[in-house]
Parts: C-alpha cells; sequence; structure tokens
C-alpha cells in the first residue's frame, strides 16, 4: 500500500514540475498513509519537482518528524500539512502550491473564483477564502488557519490563502491532483478573461448549481482515468 502512495506521490510532483505548477525547491504535496498511527509522506526539503522519486519521500509522524528516509521537512510544510490532514478525515491527500494563476487571485482585492466559466462550476460551495496573511508559515498559525476554516465548513477542499497560494485537499492523490489541474486551468480562463477590459459574464445560480452537479457525478472516475494516463506519461516508478 505504501509503495503504491509513494509512486503516486512522487508522481504528482513531477507533473505538477512539468506543468509550471511549482516553485523553485519550495512547496509541498503530502498523503496520509492508512494505520492506526498517524503517518505521513512528504517531499524532503532540496530536491526538485521534476526528479522526485518514490523512494525520495520521507516519512513522518504527526509531529512532523521524520520516521524513514533521509532529509528535512520545511518548516513551512510541517505546520501546513499536519492541521490540513487532522483537520478533515476526508483529507488523506494535501497540495500546496504557488501556481502562478490562482495565487494571483490571492494577490487582488477580493479575489475569488469568479463562476464565469464550467470549469469553475466544479469547486462551487467547495472554496474557502482565507483573507488574513500572517507571514511565512514558519509557526502553527497558517496551518491552523487552513484547518479552521475545514472544520467550520466540512465541505470544503480548496483553500486560497491571501498573498501567499492555494491548497487543494482531496480523498486521493489522484482525486486531489486533479482538482489541483483544473482550478489552475480554471484560473487561468479568468484572469486571461479579466485582462481584456470587459466585465466578466457570470453564470446564473441556476446554471452554476446544475453544472456543479453533473461534474461531481463524474469527477472520481474522471480524476482517476486522468492520473492513470499522467503515471504512464510521467512514470515515477521508472525512476526510483
Amino acid at each position: 500500500m505504501i509503495d503504491d502512495l509513494r509512486e503516486d506521490l512522487a508522481t504528482a510532483f513531477r507533473v505538477a514540475a512539468a506543468m509550471d505548477l511549482n516553485e523553485g525547491i519550495c512547496n509541498h504535496f503530502s498523503v496520509q498513509v492508512p494505520g492506526a498511527e498517524e503517518r505521513y509522506l512528504i517531499n524532503p526539503y532540496g530536491i526538485h519537482w521534476s526528479e522526485m522519486r518514490p523512494g525520495d519521500l520521507l516519512l513522518i509522524d504527526g509531529e512532523g518528524q521524520v520516521v524513514e528516509g533521509e532529509g528535512e521537512v520545511e518548516a513551512t510544510a510541517r505546520y501546513i500539512h499536519v492541521a490540513a490532514h487532522r483537520a478533515n478525515p476526508r483529507h488523506a491527500a494535501v497540495l500546496h502550491t504557488h501556481m502562478p494563476f490562482c495565487t494571483a487571485l490571492t494577490m487582488v482585492e477580493n479575489g475569488s473564483l469568479e463562476m464565469a466559466h464550467q470549469t469553475a462550476c466544479r469547486f462551487h460551495d467547495r472554496t474557502v477564502y482565507v483573507r488574513e496573511f500572517g507571514g511565512l508559515a514558519l509557526d502553527e498559525d497558517e496551518g491552523e488557519a487552513i484547518a479552521t476554516s475545514a472544520k467550520h465548513d466540512s465541505a470544503a477542499d480548496i483553500f486560497f490563502l491571501a498573498h501567499h497560494g492555494v491548497t487543494v485537499c482531496g480523498a486521493s492523490v489522484a482525486e486531489a491532483f486533479d482538482d489541483l489541474y483544473y482550478l489552475e486551468r480554471a484560473a487561468r480562463q479568468q484572469v486571461l478573461a479579466m485582462s481584456t477590459g470587459l466585465p466578466l459574464k457570470l453564470m446564473n445560480a441556476e446554471q452554476v448549481n446544475h453544472t456543479a452537479r453533473q461534474m461531481r457525478q463524474v469527477m472520481k472516475v474522471q480524476a482517476e482515468e486522468h492520473f492513470t494516463v499522467l503515471k504512464r506519461l510521467y512514470p515515477a516508478k521508472a525512476a526510483a
């Protein structure tokens, strides 16, 4: 089981790098390892996402201490991920990035993902905006901000962090990565539309709700199929 999780998470890193969703050697992904003990796989600091291998991933405990593997966990990763996992038992995978177009929406006054395109509708009623910036997540505050939001809104999987980036959570690496991919696509579509200087043409509530329901009927299967293709295109196991 843990070997499969290692392959999935390493693949997610390699694909994210190929899609320009990473920032240097910063940002981090994690996945919970099933079992009685609190254990997570997470990337070590200092390895570029494009070269991530299953064996590079660290196994950490609930205190963020390394149980297995070589390397160290970035402080921001430790504080964001453990709190996010604990906040909602649905969130087995937690992906944190500063991907460009989503991050752009955290940099404008009252920035949000608008329901102006069908892709955005998949995130309807699943998104929370943390509007206050507390600096670099070098303590528990940023992680607790996500956790508090997740506890107050159990349906939330997407967290826009003001002046910072986004955190996307899901029941599996495949589901979380599918959301991550489509979230950045939706943000890019919006930023491009806004760059015309013309007002956005928003969908009405009935259209949004109907489209969101349609998407949620197929999202899990689509995510698994999408990730199967990505694993074939960016084979992390072969790189081990």
